[in-house]
């Protein structure tokens, strides 16, 4: 996974805005301040996925799609994506997450996630039938290492430039996917 923190942007230099509003040099003061002290509270890891995810940020913000940056996806395709900043209960900064359709240059994503205590708690119709219909279970797909489990409530429209890398695909024209859509529509209540 492509997750170096080479920054390709000089140095941010705020001179100009500080003159036209001195304010600003001390709300960004306090703002430094508070991002220290929230990284001091960090674990190694999570400071690792905020750095990497804002350094794909800055890469990348200005970026109209994937294919500017290398990455052609398609349908199908579970790429692994920075989803950024995440409140509780939200998919955040690198995950994987599988592609059902494009819109005007977007990508609309299901994230998707291996971690095994969410797999267990995951509603299958024979395994689980009792566990959560949020969470749909897609086992191991050919290019992935491990099961996987589908956020089906936390799914949405992304600039395809949060596409990091293109790992599997689930055909179009499977059964498993079309299984996804109808979830996913049925999550939605549409």
């Amino acid at each position: 996974m492509k997750n170096n923190l080479m920054l390709e942007r000089p140095a941010l230099n705020l001179s100009p805005i500080y003159s036209e509003d001195p304010s600003l040099k001390e709300q960004w003061g306090a703002y430094l301040s508070l991002k220290e002290e929230e990284f001091s509270a960090l674990s190694v890891r999570q400071a690792h996925c905020h750095l990497v995810s804002e350094a794909n940020w800055l890469n990348r913000k200005d970026a109209r799609s994937c294919v500017q940056l290398g990455v052609k996806a398609k349908i199908g395709d579970i790429c692994y994506i920075d989803f950024g900043q995440a409140y509780l209960n939200e998919a955040g900064f690198q995950h994987f997450g599988v592609i059902l359709s494009f819109c005007n240059g977007k990508a609309f994503v299901v994230p998707m996630t291996s971690n095994p205590a969410t797999y267990k708690m995951a509603y299958d119709p024979v395994e689980c039938p009792n566990g959560r219909r949020h969470l749909m279970r897609i086992g191991l797909i050919e290019g992935m290492k491990k099961e996987s489990v589908l956020f089906l409530n936390d799914c949405k429209y992304i600039n395809t430039a949060r596409i990091i890398d293109v790992k599997a695909t689930i055909p179009e024209n499977s059964a498993l996917f079309r299984h996804i859509v109808n979830r996913v529509k049925e999550c939605l209540m549409l």
